[in-house]
């Protein structure tokens, strides 16, 4: 459930933005989440369906893209992906550590884009 209030989040960004552009009717919205969010896109969808009544965002289909989890290895600094299924198994391809890493990308989410009328 906690879809409901980062909806409602880009929700009130998405009608600021309208509002400021003149728009008369958004068609489409793109999100970046990263991987280890834990957000599902069919209630993100769901969410935004119903808080968008009445609104300029009525009706708009959200567009998710995923970003990949990069870590950067403490030890010799390398930058590398990984899938969520192997976060706390991982090893630094390049000298092999394991376990001292930063997470670089996979717990955001933003607005990319906005498509209007």
């Amino acid at each position: 459930m906690h879809e409901l209030p980062i909806t409602e989040n880009i929700l009130n960004i998405v009608c600021r933005h309208a509002e400021s552009g003149s728009v008369s009717q958004v068609v489409s919205i793109t999100l970046e989440i990263g991987e280890l969010s834990d957000i599902e896109d069919e209630w993100m969808q769901h969410y935004f369906d119903y808080l968008s009544k009445g609104t300029v965002a009525e009706g708009a289909k959200l567009k998710i893209n995923r970003i990949p989890i990069k870590l950067k290895c403490s030890a010799c600094s390398t930058i590398f992906e990984i899938e969520k299924s192997m976060i706390g198994q991982s090893k630094c391809p390049k000298c092999m550590a394991s376990g001292d890493f930063s997470i670089i990308s996979g717990r955001q989410y933003h607005i990319k884009e906005m498509e209007a009328r």
